[in-house]
């Protein structure tokens, strides 16, 4: 009985952990929306070219975010500074992806400050998670 019930708090922590980060999503649109009136939703298209698209990154080298995370999302990647390995974005591959708001914040924060040297707007975070989510 008491495996069923740990069993079952994790189905159910696993199923809460994706609501929040879709209700972080939520939470970008309406941001999105007081930005810009006439914002009309997030793009998977604006958000693959905010991942390719190239900067002069905090470092002074030319960085986007395939240069660490690869051109393909389902395959690992590597830190081009420090050489730490980095695990595949896309959640078909790595189902943990995109399952804990707390991390999800973080890593758009200090990625958008990595290659764009500044924090992305939520238009802008909202689309590559569109993006990263959908491969």
């Amino acid at each position: 009985m008491k495996k069923t019930m740990i069993v079952l708090a994790l189905i159910a922590g696993t199923s809460l952990y994706g609501k929040t980060v879709d209700a972080y999503i939520n939470q970008l649109a309406a941001e999105a929306k007081q930005q810009n009136s006439a914002f009309q939703g997030f793009s998977a298209q604006r958000g693959k070219d905010i991942y390719f698209s190239k900067h002069i990154g905090k470092r002074g080298k030319e960085v986007s975010c395939a240069s660490c995370h690869t051109d393909n999302l389902r395959q690992g990647g590597e830190n081009i500074f420090t050489g730490k390995k980095i695990k595949p974005l896309s959640p078909s591959v790595n189902p943990k992806r995109f399952t804990d708001v707390k991390k999800v914040k973080k890593w758009l924060r200090r990625n958008f400050k990595d290659v764009y040297k500044r924090e992305g707007t939520a238009q802008e975070k909202g689309d590559v998670l569109l993006f990263m989510r959908s491969n």
